[in-house]
């Protein structure tokens, strides 16, 4: 009985000759295929490509893609696939109608795998060979079904209005939409009080935790970071100062408005029309230079276009997506690491001022790597006759992380991780090392503020929008590192230097992010004409010592305790900065980047500062391995558990004076338990 209604509700197709293309039956069975391959590839890759990228307003707003190139892309996405499917089928009819047919049974097949990896995925543990295997036979009896039954075909022709559905939802529904369709702005101007209106200078880094700039005193580590500590020594450090979300399109904000973040909004200036740039915008020269947001509106300013940009950069990113959203691998690649400042030399932009204070490497091409925003800001820091706003935030010392103390630059596999035994220590280094180069560009802005005489006369503000956990079970800044290490992801430094200010203090008082536009607005004598959550610091401290912080807009948690200790330094390994004489050959490794010390030129500003490979299975997890340069020891680091790359170890060799140019030695050795060393035989 089940089989005869089957039978009813789906007919089998009929085995006559199949309708000549150029009659009318032919033409509507074209039309009929063209339909079905549309909503296969709506379903296959328009959705699942439009749904992301329009939960990502930031991919937009860093690319800088005004809405003719979003529109362009999306037109792009929802038609490019479907032509090439449908041009591939009407080639295939030169060969006669039922290799016609057959190609179109083909195409169904492997549009319903493509499909069923997606949704394999989503809803089984199954990766790799074995997903493609159940997807590769999922498509084939979907195409067999396709083939021998009407009501599937159907079904799919009914589906075809899913593309302009999927289309509209991202245009008119989606937090991308503000980008593509932005409203009217409509920001409150501030209203300006009595006295005097300094020049403003702010800096926003970002993924900068307090912890990570603390000596063992508590204090800034004037060592490591002695810009820093001179930004410290003449400013008020909110030692307590914490961000409100580990996001930046919900942190910088926040910090902007004064307001806690309430919904999923995309950092728009349509979404936030009342800002710190437009509070100060009609008293005020604005000159922003913002990365994944854009709050200041096209009114008061109009921004550099420093970071790549075009319908090119579009389309081969949203390729790159994709790729993974079909592959049949969980992507090893963290999409809010792909934000990376471009340098003054890709972006064509003239050489900063040298700093001709180490003579092994050409600074002037150094300052090549100057990430373009930055140089580009601090150009512009001269003085006006005008009131003038000078606002940065730099994606600096986010992830990834390509810079050593020096400014050098060095080059890393995109998923190498950064969680696990090993991997998160290794993360922690190359942020370190990072931040030690951020300091320098702290440095140079301080400089560039007393030789034009804006040092005295401005407000200075420099902070970081959220931190980041390097703990080994809890890297990163999602719900569970903030669960398990506040203290990294939520607390920031936060210095504001006000004008004439000559000597540091600390003020412990409970400070969140949203206290930032306040106080501002307050030393500037300006006032702000909307609500607000935060409070000046010309006020009270706020007598709660709780802080609040969003995981997620609308949905505060509490945080509790006081400024965090910075975690302790791992011990340095005896064998670090020795040198090594012979030692017996034994055993083997693969490094990955070896040809990369066959021609080494410092003089180009950039160096094979990282090294990864592998080693033999039967070489323990957790055996140390010595990596020399030159003869030296830059790193000692253990074999882990071997990753998806295929990797088992990986060393940051952050002293960059180990190099020369030319031909460099690269060593591995086996570090014995009594520490005799084993060379090992590179590949």
């Amino acid at each position: 009985m089940a089989d005869r209604a089957l039978a009813t509700a789906a007919p089998p197709r009929t085995s006559g000759p199949p309708p000549d293309p150029d009659t009318p039956g032919g033409r509507r069975a074209e039309l009929r295929r063209l339909l079905e391959v549309t909503a296969l590839v709506g379903l296959a890759v328009t959705q699942p490509l439009l749904d992301v990228l329009g939960r990502s307003p930031d991919f937009f707003l860093f690319h800088r893609a005004d809405p003719g190139d979003v529109l362009a892309l999306v037109a792009l996405v929802t038609v490019l696939p479907t032509v090439a499917f449908g041009a591939f089928g009407l080639a295939t009819r030169l060969a006669g109608v039922r290799v016609r047919g057959l190609a179109h049974t083909v195409v169904v097949g492997l549009l319903l795998a493509a499909l069923a990896v997606q949704a394999g995925r989503h809803a089984t543990g199954l990766r790799g060979v074995p997903l493609l295997l159940v997807a590769g036979v999922l498509g084939a009896a979907g195409a067999v079904a396709h083939r021998r039954w009407h009501a599937p075909g159907r079904v799919l022709r009914v589906a075809a209005l899913g593309p302009p559905i999927f289309v509209a939802l991202f245009l008119f529904a989606s937090p991308a939409s503000a980008v593509v369709l932005p409203r009217a702005h409509g920001g409150a101007a501030g209203v300006a009080g009595p006295g005097e209106h300094p020049p403003v200078v702010m800096i926003v880094l970002d993924e900068l935790p307090l912890v990570s700039l603390l000596g063992p005193d508590g204090r800034i580590d004037a060592t490591r970071y002695p810009h820093f500590a001179e930004l410290a020594a003449g400013s008020t450090w909110y030692r307590n100062a914490t961000g409100v979300s580990g996001w930046t399109p919900y942190a910088l904000p926040a910090m902007l408005t004064g307001r806690y973040p309430a919904q999923p909004l995309a950092p728009h200036y349509s979404q936030y029309p009342d800002n710190l740039f437009t509070a100060l915008g009609g008293l005020y020269d604005v000159r922003a230079e913002e990365s994944i947001t854009r709050l200041c509106p096209p009114s008061r300013c109009e921004q550099p276009s420093s970071p790549q940009q075009g319908l090119g950069v579009l389309v081969r990113e949203s390729g790159r997506l994709l790729r993974q959203l079909v592959a049949p691998v969980d992507s090893r690649i963290d999409p809010q690491e792909s934000y990376r400042e471009r340098t003054a030399a890709e972006a064509g932009l003239d050489d900063g001022e040298p700093v001709p204070d180490d003579p092994k490497f050409r600074w002037d091409k150094l300052n090549d790597n100057q990430p373009a925003r930055f140089a580009g800001f601090l150009a512009g820091l001269r003085p006006s006759e005008r009131p003038t706003l000078h606002f940065l935030h730099l994606l600096m010392p986010h992830a990834p992380w390509a810079y050593l103390p020096s400014g050098a630059r060095y080059t890393a596999p995109e998923d190498l991780p950064n969680a696990g035994a090993g991997w998160a220590e290794l993360a922690r280094s190359r942020h370190l090392a990072q931040l030690r180069y951020t300091d320098r560009l702290v440095g140079e802005t301080l400089r560039t503020l007393r030789a034009t005489g804006l040092y005295d006369r401005a407000l200075l503000v420099l902070t970081a929008d959220h931190g980041v956990s390097f703990q080994r079970d809890w890297q990163g800044r999602g719900l569970d590192a903030i669960n398990h290490a506040a203290g990294e992801v939520a607390w920031v430094p936060t210095f504001v230097k006000t004008p004439q200010q000559r000597a540091g203090r600390v003020d412990d008082r409970n400070w969140e992010h949203v206290d930032l536009l306040p106080t501002i607005a307050d030393e500037v004598h300006v006032r702000i004409p909307w609500q607000v959550d935060g409070r000046s610091a010309r006020q009270a401290p706020r007598p709660r010592p709780e802080k609040v912080f969003y995981d997620r807009p609308g949905q505060p948690l509490t945080l509790r305790g006081g400024v965090p200790a910075r975690p302790p330094d791992p011990p340095a390994h005896p064998l670090v900065g020795t040198t090594v004489g012979d030692a017996p050959t034994e055993g083997r490794a693969r490094v990955a980047n070896l040809d990369a010390f066959r021609a080494v030129d410092p003089a180009a500003g950039e160096l094979p500062a990282l090294v990864w490979g592998t080693v033999p299975d039967e070489v323990p997890d957790g055996t140390p391995l010595a990596v020399a340069v030159n003869g030296t020891v830059a790193a000692v680091v253990p074999v882990v558990r071997r990753d998806e790359g295929g990797r088992r170890f990986a060393a940051l060799l952050a002293d960059d004076h180990l190099f020369s140019a030319g031909v460099n030695r690269l060593d591995l050795y086996r570090v014995a338990a009594d520490g005799g060393l084993r060379r090992l035989t590179l590949g």
